[in-house]
């Protein structure tokens, strides 16, 4: 008997369908299509008849334009990283009416939650304080404080405002900063709507106490965070880093933490894992995460309930309206590097 539900063909690694799908939700996607998993290596070696009915795919494989025409039916790629990356012929699948969505703004909130307990520990010396208490060396009162500043009311520049940026403006708001964001693929209305004020790099950088760095690594800004704009940072500022090591010069930003000019914490590394033995390791004023702010299990399942709100929607003939959909303007200019791990 012909199986007649719409077909996925699942290659979401390093993710997995357990990891995106709570138990149930898993059971009604088994329930609702036919589910193929394969690799990305694997996926053109699926069979002719496979391929043909392939009406969505979760996952980024790599996709030429043969294997492209070898499926018909193909109505949606559901990317469920956070990344875009240069494989596939976009400008093919928007002229066949391909919708290309992806997942990544689970990971706002969760990152901008982590990005602000990074700028608390630096605006307070929460880590030294710790680590002094433990070696019996603690200073109390007043005498702990010495440059520690308040976040609440103080100047605040955000480098970026897509979903990660929106979401630290949100955090921020009870702390009243005075927020100026710099994102030149973002209007100056929408900026203001946010109740952030629309400024140049140049703006955020010489007129923040602290600056976020949100923007995606694009062919247009590699290194763009180098030597001269860390000179342009006020003295004794902080520098929090969140979105992708490529948009930094890392030697620049360890050169500028070693003198004492800035202080910065970082949650990405332009090698991953940072290897044992790594000078930034040992750097003191550089606080450190592993890459894991937006890696919660609710942010990975909440992936999978926008697919399968997006999929219904698709199932009835209406355009994906929960995840967000690549644009054929800057599609091709993202150069995040792949995910390797959840």
């Amino acid at each position: 008997m012909t199986d007649a539900r719409p077909l996925i063909l699942a290659c979401p690694a390093p993710r997995s369908l357990p990891l995106l799908f709570a138990p149930d939700r898993l059971a009604q996607l088994r329930a609702a299509y036919a589910v193929v998993e394969t690799t990305d290596e694997a996926l053109p070696r699926l069979p002719v008849a496979t391929l043909a009915r392939a009406r969505y795919i979760v996952g980024q494989p790599p996709l030429d334009e043969a294997l492209l025409a070898a499926m018909p039916a193909l109505r949606c790629i559901f990317n469920v990283e956070s990344n875009l990356l240069p494989n596939m012929p976009y400008g093919v699948l928007f002229r066949r009416g391909i919708h290309v969505v992806t997942t990544g703004a689970v990971f706002a909130e969760p990152v901008a939650e982590l990005g602000l307990g990074l700028a608390l520990s630096l605006a307070r010396g929460i880590p030294q304080a710790d680590a002094a208490f433990r070696a019996g060396t603690e200073r109390w009162g007043g005498d702990g404080n010495a440059g520690a500043r308040l976040l609440s009311g103080s100047d605040v520049g955000i480098i970026g405002f897509g979903d990660l940026g929106r979401a630290l403006a949100r955090v921020l708001a009870g702390f009243r900063p005075r927020l100026r964001a710099h994102d030149p693929w973002v209007a100056p209305s929408v900026l203001r709507q946010a109740g952030v004020g629309p400024a140049t790099l140049d703006e955020v950088l010489a007129e923040s106490d602290t600056v976020f760095c949100v923007a995606a690594a694009t062919t247009e800004n590699r290194g763009f965070l180098d030597a001269a704009a860390f000179a342009r940072m006020r003295p004794g500022a902080a520098f929090v880093l969140l979105s992708r090591a490529a948009v930094v010069d890392f030697d620049a930003l360890a050169a500028a933490v070693a003198s004492g000019r800035i202080a910065a914490a970082t949650d990405v590394y332009p090698e991953e894992p940072l290897p044992q033995g790594h000078p930034l390791r040992a750097l003191p004023g550089l606080l450190h995460s592993a890459h894991r702010a937006g890696a919660l299990d609710v942010a990975f399942k909440r992936m999978g309930e926008m697919v399968l709100e997006d999929m219904a929607l698709l199932d009835r003939g209406l355009p994906p309206m929960v995840c967000k959909r690549a644009e054929r303007e800057t599609v091709a200019r993202m150069r995040s590097a792949p995910v390797t791990r959840n």
